[in-house]
């Protein structure tokens, strides 16, 4: 079974850079302090619609007014991210929560700062789904078996969820075929038939629909309610060395996610900013929740999802890696 550092090593290729305001300073383990006290930090993201509330807090001046500037590089799934803030190449990162844990799990030193995204908890109604194409014979998780499934990067969480999906189905989850695809690429690839079904988030999940694809499971739901699906994280040795940066990503962070809680269609707008959905799929998108804690017992229980999954060489330290 594949481990962590061939979905860490593998797949790290980034995909595109784009600053929150311009800097010509390189990722360093510290950061970058300016003469007027601002630091300029770099922030690797997914470029899906979980990090809204990140370019809305930059849009806000959240971020600055915590003395901080954030330089943003976008990558296909937090197993591409991990490994760049363990190197310095980021301070900050994006990552779906099974990808930290087995990267703690192989004493990679990730420490989660804050909160990140939760699934709706609304089966059918959730911002991330298995979606087939229009016309599909496929109509549960059951019907994967032996059939071609996309997820942006292999033993992450959309993978757990989508095996937990199957069982709950009643069928072998052992027997899909995971392949690895970027999100925005998996609407193309459903409609012209690549793929059978496609592990999608929004906005490309929107995407689909306005295709006419059809969902047949909400995975997130399936595994935990109110699932705590990512957080932002940075490395052990920069949280020591650096504790007031991390305090002041954290506070900023904090009200970016209250924002973007309370202005849902402010949201909508910004994700037209580093995505490149059309404004006529733009209202389809179903916003996820941006809670202020992390749900701890709905970790607990994908954790002991990639257990079953056999995803750790050890079991994951949950006391060391949440906040």
């Amino acid at each position: 079974m594949r481990r962590l550092f061939a979905g860490l090593a593998a797949g790290t290729f980034l995909l595109a850079t784009a600053a929150c305001g311009s800097s010509d300073d390189s990722g360093t383990s510290t950061g970058s302090s300016s003469s007027t006290g601002t630091t300029t930090v770099e922030l690797g993201l997914i470029p899906i619609v979980d990090v809204a509330p990140v370019y809305l807090g930059v849009k806000q001046g959240f971020y600055e007014k915590h003395g901080l500037k954030l330089s943003i590089t976008t990558a296909q799934g937090g197993a591409a991210i991990v490994p760049g803030v363990v190197s310095g190449q980021f301070q900050f990162g994006f990552s779906n929560m099974t990808s930290l844990m087995v990267a703690q799990s192989n004493s990679v030193p990730v420490q989660a700062v804050s909160n990140g995204i939760a699934s709706t908890g609304v089966q059918g109604k959730d911002f991330g789904a298995i979606t087939v194409k229009k016309g599909s014979a496929l109509r549960s998780a059951k019907d994967l078996e032996g059939k071609k499934v996309a997820i942006n990067t292999l033993k992450n969480i959309n993978e757990t969820a989508v095996r937990e999906s199957v069982r709950k189905a009643g069928g072998d989850p052992d027997r899909v075929k995971f392949v690895e695809l970027a999100f925005d690429q998996m609407p193309a690839a459903l409609d012209g038939g690549q793929i059978d079904a496609a592990m999608v988030v929004e906005p490309a999940l929107a995407t689909v629909k306005s295709q006419g694809g059809v969902e047949i499971a909400s995975p997130l739901v399936d595994v935990a309610p109110d699932l705590t699906v990512a957080m932002y994280f940075t490395s052990t040795q920069y949280a020591q060395k650096n504790p007031e940066v991390v305090r002041k990503f954290q506070e900023a962070t904090a009200e970016s996610l209250a924002y973007a809680d309370a202005h849902p269609d402010e949201v909508r707008e910004v994700v037209t900013t580093y995505t490149k959905i059309p404004a006529s799929v733009l209202a389809r998108v179903t916003l996820p929740k941006w809670p202020a804690e992390a749900n701890r017992s709905s970790i607990e229980a994908l954790e002991k999802l990639g257990e079953q999954d056999e995803l750790f060489t050890s079991p994951p330290d949950l006391e060391k890696l949440l906040p």
